[in-house]
């Protein structure tokens, strides 16, 4: 079985949040889905758990920073294209994010950066090994 990775993000609107992530392609578990979290599914390997406030409280006694003021970390997800990266970033600001900089375009490698509506920032990344400097 190949190892699996579930982000844990808290979020503000577990609705609005579900709502974003579909529109940019992502579907979720029902299995995993309640009034108080949704999995998000990225791909097959690939997960998020929307989680209330609430619910996040239950798996941390730290404080949850607010992502809109401070950056706890931030989530790269590889694209196929930079068509694609770009596709996906389109689609992240029209749900309501925010593109958080400029393009990185280093010719064999391409990125964009989207808060999402609660902060958390998603970088959408492509790149082309075959032509990665060497050095």
């Amino acid at each position: 079985m190949s190892t699996m990775i579930f982000v844990n993000l808290p979020v503000r609107d577990l609705a609005a949040s579900m709502a974003y992530y579909k529109a940019l392609g992502f579907d979720h578990n029902p299995q995993f889905t309640d009034d108080t979290a949704a999995c998000i599914v990225i791909s097959d390997t690939i997960f998020v758990m929307a989680l209330t406030h609430d619910k996040f409280a239950e798996f941390s006694s730290k404080p949850i920073p607010d992502p809109k003021t401070t950056t706890g970390a931030l989530y790269a997800l590889s694209c196929d294209s930079r068509e694609a990266v770009d596709a996906i970033a389109g689609a992240a600001i029209k749900a309501g994010g925010t593109e958080t900089r400029d393009a990185q375009d280093y010719g064999f490698m391409y990125g964009r950066a989207v808060a999402d509506p609660d902060g958390h920032v998603w970088e959408y990344t492509w790149m082309d090994m075959s032509q990665m400097p060497s050095e």
